[in-house]
Protein backbone atom coordinates (compact mmCIF):
# COMPACT_ATOMS: atom_id res chain seq x y z
CA UNK A 1 0.00 0.00 0.00
CA UNK A 2 2.67 2.30 0.91
CA UNK A 3 4.32 1.50 -2.48
CA UNK A 4 1.11 2.62 -4.19
CA UNK A 5 1.10 5.56 -2.35
CA UNK A 6 4.14 6.52 -3.04
CA UNK A 7 3.98 5.96 -6.91
CA UNK A 8 0.68 7.74 -6.77
CA UNK A 9 2.74 11.02 -5.54
CA UNK A 10 5.71 10.56 -7.74
CA UNK A 11 3.07 10.80 -10.72
CA UNK A 12 1.81 14.10 -9.30
CA UNK A 13 5.00 15.45 -8.79
CA UNK A 14 8.67 13.87 -8.64
CA UNK A 15 10.28 13.72 -5.45
CA UNK A 16 12.89 16.20 -4.08
CA UNK A 17 16.25 14.75 -2.73
CA UNK A 18 14.55 16.06 1.21
CA UNK A 19 11.32 14.19 0.48
CA UNK A 20 13.11 11.18 -0.88
CA UNK A 21 15.61 10.38 2.02
CA UNK A 22 12.76 11.14 4.25
CA UNK A 23 10.48 8.19 2.35
CA UNK A 24 14.04 6.12 2.98
CA UNK A 25 14.27 6.95 6.86
CA UNK A 26 10.02 5.96 6.81
CA UNK A 27 10.85 2.72 5.06
CA UNK A 28 13.92 1.67 7.64
CA UNK A 29 11.10 2.10 10.44
CA UNK A 30 8.87 -0.13 8.81
CA UNK A 31 10.97 -3.09 9.48
CA UNK A 32 11.79 -3.39 13.16
CA UNK A 33 7.82 -3.27 13.67
CA UNK A 34 6.18 -6.26 15.69
CA UNK A 35 3.65 -7.38 13.87
CA UNK A 36 2.21 -9.05 16.97
CA UNK A 37 0.86 -5.02 17.52
CA UNK A 38 -2.54 -4.03 17.13
CA UNK A 39 -2.87 -1.63 13.88
CA UNK A 40 -3.10 1.29 16.18
CA UNK A 41 0.11 0.39 18.11
CA UNK A 42 1.53 0.05 14.94
CA UNK A 43 -0.08 3.60 13.50
CA UNK A 44 1.51 5.37 17.04
CA UNK A 45 4.88 3.98 16.82
CA UNK A 46 5.27 4.79 13.11
CA UNK A 47 3.89 8.55 13.76
CA UNK A 48 6.17 8.47 16.53
CA UNK A 49 8.99 7.54 13.94
CA UNK A 50 7.96 10.56 11.69
CA UNK A 51 7.85 13.04 14.30
CA UNK A 52 11.46 12.17 15.82
CA UNK A 53 12.76 12.18 12.17
CA UNK A 54 11.21 15.93 11.95
CA UNK A 55 12.09 16.70 15.23
CA UNK A 56 16.29 15.18 14.47
CA UNK A 57 16.58 16.04 10.84
CA UNK A 58 15.16 19.35 10.23
CA UNK A 59 14.15 21.60 13.87
CA UNK A 60 17.29 20.32 15.72
CA UNK A 61 19.14 20.90 12.60
CA UNK A 62 17.64 24.09 11.44
CA UNK A 63 18.92 25.25 15.06
CA UNK A 64 22.49 24.27 14.67
CA UNK A 65 22.97 25.47 11.46
CA UNK A 66 21.38 28.70 13.11
CA UNK A 67 24.40 28.71 15.88
CA UNK A 68 27.39 28.14 13.57
CA UNK A 69 26.33 30.65 10.72
CA UNK A 70 25.76 33.14 13.36
CA UNK A 71 29.20 32.43 14.71
CA UNK A 72 30.18 33.47 11.03
CA UNK A 73 28.27 36.78 11.01
CA UNK A 74 30.52 40.26 11.96
CA UNK A 75 29.09 43.23 13.15
CA UNK A 76 28.58 45.50 10.27
CA UNK A 77 28.09 42.70 7.96
CA UNK A 78 26.84 42.94 4.52
CA UNK A 79 25.07 39.81 3.86
CA UNK A 80 24.29 38.68 -0.24
CA UNK A 81 21.75 36.33 -0.34
CA UNK A 82 19.38 35.19 -3.22
CA UNK A 83 15.47 34.45 -3.52
CA UNK A 84 13.66 33.45 -0.23
CA UNK A 85 15.28 30.32 1.74
CA UNK A 86 13.43 29.78 5.02
CA UNK A 87 16.53 28.61 6.37
CA UNK A 88 18.66 31.65 5.61
CA UNK A 89 15.41 33.59 6.58
CA UNK A 90 15.79 31.54 10.00
CA UNK A 91 19.44 32.38 10.50
CA UNK A 92 19.18 36.06 9.98
CA UNK A 93 16.26 36.81 11.67
CA UNK A 94 18.36 34.85 15.03
CA UNK A 95 21.08 36.60 14.41
CA UNK A 96 18.99 40.36 15.02
CA UNK A 97 17.47 38.57 17.90
CA UNK A 98 21.05 38.20 18.82
CA UNK A 99 21.63 41.75 19.02
CA UNK A 100 23.95 41.33 15.64
CA UNK A 101 23.97 44.71 13.56
CA UNK A 102 24.55 43.65 9.88
CA UNK A 103 22.27 44.62 6.63
CA UNK A 104 21.72 42.13 3.93
CA UNK A 105 21.28 42.30 0.33
CA UNK A 106 18.44 40.41 -1.39
CA UNK A 107 18.96 39.75 -5.19
CA UNK A 108 16.22 38.16 -6.91
CA UNK A 109 14.75 36.81 -10.36
CA UNK A 110 11.89 36.65 -12.21
CA UNK A 111 9.88 34.92 -12.47
CA UNK A 112 8.72 33.82 -8.85
CA UNK A 113 10.49 36.82 -7.50
CA UNK A 114 10.66 34.87 -4.16
CA UNK A 115 13.08 37.13 -2.69
CA UNK A 116 10.16 39.87 -1.90
CA UNK A 117 9.00 37.64 0.80
CA UNK A 118 12.55 37.15 2.44
CA UNK A 119 12.67 41.43 1.97
CA UNK A 120 9.12 41.14 3.75
CA UNK A 121 10.41 39.42 6.93
CA UNK A 122 13.46 40.75 7.13
CA UNK A 123 11.77 44.61 7.21
CA UNK A 124 9.48 43.11 9.34
CA UNK A 125 12.27 42.75 12.14
CA UNK A 126 14.07 45.87 11.38
CA UNK A 127 16.88 44.66 9.36
CA UNK A 128 18.40 47.18 6.73
CA UNK A 129 17.83 45.63 3.82
CA UNK A 130 18.82 46.51 -0.36
CA UNK A 131 16.94 44.70 -3.18
CA UNK A 132 18.17 43.99 -6.74
CA UNK A 133 17.88 42.18 -9.74
CA UNK A 134 19.96 38.90 -10.24
CA UNK A 135 21.06 40.98 -12.99
CA UNK A 136 22.24 43.82 -11.31
CA UNK A 137 24.20 41.44 -8.42
CA UNK A 138 27.93 42.58 -10.05
CA UNK A 139 27.15 45.91 -8.98
CA UNK A 140 26.58 45.52 -5.16
CA UNK A 141 29.14 42.81 -5.36
CA UNK A 142 32.10 45.37 -3.55
CA UNK A 143 29.94 46.11 -1.02
CA UNK A 144 28.80 42.28 0.73
CA UNK A 145 30.80 40.89 2.81
CA UNK A 146 29.93 37.29 2.25
CA UNK A 147 27.26 35.30 0.57
CA UNK A 148 24.60 33.47 2.11
CA UNK A 149 22.28 30.63 -0.01
CA UNK A 150 20.22 27.76 0.46
CA UNK A 151 20.11 24.49 -1.17
CA UNK A 152 17.77 21.86 -3.30
CA UNK A 153 20.22 19.83 -2.58
CA UNK A 154 23.67 19.06 -2.35
CA UNK A 155 25.04 16.47 -4.90
CA UNK A 156 28.11 13.66 -3.88
CA UNK A 157 30.31 15.07 -6.46
CA UNK A 158 30.04 18.64 -4.38
CA UNK A 159 27.67 20.29 -6.90
CA UNK A 160 24.95 22.24 -5.21
CA UNK A 161 21.61 21.97 -6.35
CA UNK A 162 19.39 25.34 -5.65
CA UNK A 163 17.34 27.95 -6.97
CA UNK A 164 18.43 28.84 -10.94
CA UNK A 165 20.07 31.63 -10.40
CA UNK A 166 22.24 30.83 -7.63
CA UNK A 167 25.18 29.22 -9.78
CA UNK A 168 25.48 33.21 -11.61
CA UNK A 169 25.58 34.85 -7.94
CA UNK A 170 28.82 32.35 -6.84
CA UNK A 171 30.60 33.26 -10.20
CA UNK A 172 30.41 36.45 -9.38
CA UNK A 173 31.50 35.90 -5.88
CA UNK A 174 33.93 34.04 -6.54
CA UNK A 175 35.36 36.73 -9.05
CA UNK A 176 35.04 39.23 -6.43
CA UNK A 177 36.62 37.27 -3.83
CA UNK A 178 33.62 36.84 -1.75
CA UNK A 179 33.08 33.92 0.71
CA UNK A 180 29.94 31.75 -0.50
CA UNK A 181 28.34 29.81 2.46
CA UNK A 182 25.84 27.00 1.46
CA UNK A 183 23.32 26.25 4.55
CA UNK A 184 22.26 23.23 4.00
CA UNK A 185 20.47 20.17 6.33
CA UNK A 186 22.29 17.11 6.08
CA UNK A 187 18.87 15.72 4.72
CA UNK A 188 19.22 17.04 1.47
CA UNK A 189 22.55 15.51 0.80
CA UNK A 190 22.22 13.11 -2.10
CA UNK A 191 23.98 10.33 -3.51
CA UNK A 192 23.00 11.35 -6.90
CA UNK A 193 25.88 13.00 -9.51
CA UNK A 194 25.08 15.74 -11.80
CA UNK A 195 26.83 18.12 -13.35
CA UNK A 196 24.49 20.68 -15.61
CA UNK A 197 20.66 22.01 -14.76
CA UNK A 198 19.15 19.54 -18.22
CA UNK A 199 20.42 16.40 -16.79
CA UNK A 200 17.53 16.48 -13.76
CA UNK A 201 15.31 19.53 -13.17
CA UNK A 202 11.86 20.60 -12.34
CA UNK A 203 10.07 22.78 -14.83
CA UNK A 204 7.83 25.68 -14.39
CA UNK A 205 5.27 26.94 -16.14
CA UNK A 206 6.81 28.64 -19.28
CA UNK A 207 3.75 31.37 -19.77
CA UNK A 208 5.32 32.57 -16.54
CA UNK A 209 8.35 33.80 -18.06
CA UNK A 210 5.91 35.98 -20.47
CA UNK A 211 4.79 38.16 -17.59
CA UNK A 212 5.69 40.96 -16.10
CA UNK A 213 6.33 41.47 -12.31
CA UNK A 214 3.46 38.89 -11.83
CA UNK A 215 1.22 41.42 -13.10
CA UNK A 216 -1.29 39.71 -15.32
CA UNK A 217 -1.20 43.16 -17.51
CA UNK A 218 -0.82 42.91 -21.08
CA UNK A 219 3.08 42.37 -21.44
CA UNK A 220 5.50 43.17 -23.89
CA UNK A 221 7.15 40.12 -24.18
CA UNK A 222 3.05 38.36 -25.47
CA UNK A 223 4.25 38.28 -28.83
CA UNK A 224 6.60 35.87 -28.84
CA UNK A 225 4.02 33.42 -26.71
CA UNK A 226 3.28 32.01 -30.10
CA UNK A 227 6.02 32.35 -31.94
CA UNK A 228 6.86 28.93 -33.99
CA UNK A 229 10.48 29.00 -33.85
CA UNK A 230 10.59 29.76 -29.92
CA UNK A 231 10.35 27.10 -27.29
CA UNK A 232 10.03 28.47 -23.83
CA UNK A 233 12.07 26.71 -21.48
CA UNK A 234 11.65 27.58 -17.43
CA UNK A 235 13.65 25.64 -15.49
CA UNK A 236 13.75 26.36 -11.51
CA UNK A 237 17.09 24.55 -10.27
CA UNK A 238 20.92 24.78 -11.03
CA UNK A 239 23.88 23.32 -10.59
CA UNK A 240 26.76 25.71 -9.22
CA UNK A 241 30.39 23.43 -9.08
CA UNK A 242 32.00 22.94 -6.01
CA UNK A 243 35.15 25.45 -6.61
CA UNK A 244 32.87 28.23 -6.44
CA UNK A 245 31.58 27.11 -2.61
CA UNK A 246 33.84 28.33 0.44
CA UNK A 247 32.33 26.28 2.70
CA UNK A 248 28.73 24.43 3.66
CA UNK A 249 27.27 24.95 7.00
CA UNK A 250 25.90 21.52 8.20
CA UNK A 251 23.91 20.66 11.71
CA UNK A 252 27.63 18.35 11.78
CA UNK A 253 29.85 21.30 11.20
CA UNK A 254 31.08 23.69 8.47
CA UNK A 255 32.23 21.37 6.09
CA UNK A 256 33.75 21.44 2.38
CA UNK A 257 31.44 20.20 -0.44
CA UNK A 258 33.53 17.87 -0.95
CA UNK A 259 32.56 16.05 2.29
CA UNK A 260 29.39 14.98 0.95
CA UNK A 261 29.96 11.05 -0.10
CA UNK A 262 31.89 10.84 3.75
CA UNK A 263 28.60 12.29 5.16
CA UNK A 264 26.45 9.81 3.70
CA UNK A 265 28.60 6.68 4.05
CA UNK A 266 28.16 7.76 8.01
CA UNK A 267 24.56 8.04 7.46
CA UNK A 268 24.31 4.71 5.64
CA UNK A 269 26.03 2.80 8.41
CA UNK A 270 24.24 4.42 11.38
CA UNK A 271 21.02 3.20 9.76
CA UNK A 272 22.25 -0.27 9.31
Amino acid sequence: MLQSCTNYLQECRPFAVSMSNALRSFKLQLRPVDSSLSDEEKRARLLGAIETYISNDMVKAWDAICLRVNEKIWEEDVILTYGCSSLISKILLRAKNNGKNFSVIIADSRPLLEGRELLRRLVSARIKCSYVLNDHHSSVMKRASKVLVGAHALLTNGCLMSRIGTAQLALAAHNFNKPVLVCCEIYKFSERVQTDSFEYNDIGDPDLLYSVDGSSAPSPLRSYRNSSKLDTLNLLYDITPPYLITGVATESAILPCTSVPAILRINSAENM
